[in-house]
């Protein structure tokens, strides 16, 4: 049996059973992967994939077995790795981030600024993608670390811990009518077109929940995956933001205003997400520890152990 033969079985498995992209991206021929696992099936002696001709259907019970062992093997085959990277060097490597836009552009340039300073010799790559894709790249192990206010916490592949809290703010241009308003209201936002994220966004659920329980149908006229954008329409008038907390700064967005809207939203809660299972590099606990200073190599190796993710606040 070799390792080669899980990853194969692993990459068919965690891509519907589609043969072809599995060894695309193994960046191997379709037919090597066939081999491989007729062969790891020829050595177990158990039958793995339900066929319909050449073609995989499903897993057999045996197959849905075998496939859970493969999991924990290749991590433990991971983690031996980085020991072994740990002591041989535990300055260097690559570290990837997947995130959303809006911590990519607003959140971590000052960590990143840091951590290059201590770490000149790591190389940092960040994945940028909507959360349901950063937690993806990090289940997949194309990443190790991801950042995102929605779904991290919903997987049980990962171990997801809070990093940051923060609100929503309505943001209008200078001399907007809403500044005039002594209390901001939901009702009143209603009245308003209304620019704001796409829905896998920024807690883009909380406000859809908000305006639900207020039972009012906001007037959403455009939604979009990046703060920028989102400011550039309210600069020109199209309508009124609601944006993400961090992605508001008074002196780089001239010319608008940006109003609390906590009260009306909620608290929203950033997550730090990493794959069950995988121990985290020294750099990697670093990184983490600039992010939030509740993010200790204690805290973060004790909830990959337990699980209890949530066992301290922010």
């Amino acid at each position: 049996m070799k390792l080669q033969q899980l990853r194969f079985l692993i990459e068919v498995v965690d891509n519907g059973l589609n043969v072809t992209t599995a060894s695309e991206r193994l960046y191997t021929s379709q037919p090597g992967v066939s081999k491989q696992i007729r062969l790891l099936e020829e050595e177990l002696g158990v039958t793995i994939f339900e066929r319909s001709g050449k073609r995989f259907t499903g897993l057999t019970a045996a197959g849905v077995a075998v496939t859970e062992s493969a999991r924990r093997v290749l991590l433990e085959a991971e983690n031996l790795r980085r020991v072994s990277a740990e002591f041989s060097d535990e300055a260097a490597g690559t570290l990837t981030v997947a995130t959303t836009h809006t911590q990519a552009r607003y959140v971590l340039p000052r960590i990143v600024a840091e951590f290059t300073k201590q770490y000149p010799r790591v190389r940092l790559a960040i994945r940028a993608g909507n959360p349901m894709q950063v937690a993806e790249l990090v289940q997949r192990g194309d990443a190790e670390i991801g950042l995102a206010t929605e779904s991290l916490a919903s997987s049980d592949a990962l171990v997801s811990m809070p990093a940051y809290s923060w609100t929503h703010k309505v943001v209008v241009p200078e001399g907007h009518a809403l500044l005039h308003e002594k209390h901001l209201s939901l009702q009143t936002l209603a009245q308003h077109p209304i620019v704001t994220y796409d829905p896998a966004f920024s807690g883009r659920s909380r406000l859809d929940e908000a305006f639900r329980k207020a039972d009012l149908a906001p007037n959403l006229i455009l939604t979009a995956v990046d703060s920028d954008v989102i400011k550039t329409y309210v600069a020109m008038g199209l309508g009124v933001g609601i944006l993400a907390g961090p992605a508001f700064d008074a002196e780089r967005d001239k010319g608008l205003v940006a109003l609390e809207a906590g009260h009306l939203f909620g608290v929203q809660v950033t997550r730090v997400a990493l794959r069950r299972g995988v121990l985290p590099r020294r750099f990697t606990l670093v990184f983490l520890a600039l992010l939030s200073p509740q993010l200790t190599a204690d805290a973060v190796l004790a909830a990959g152990r337990s699980g209890n993710e949530d066992d301290y606040s922010i």
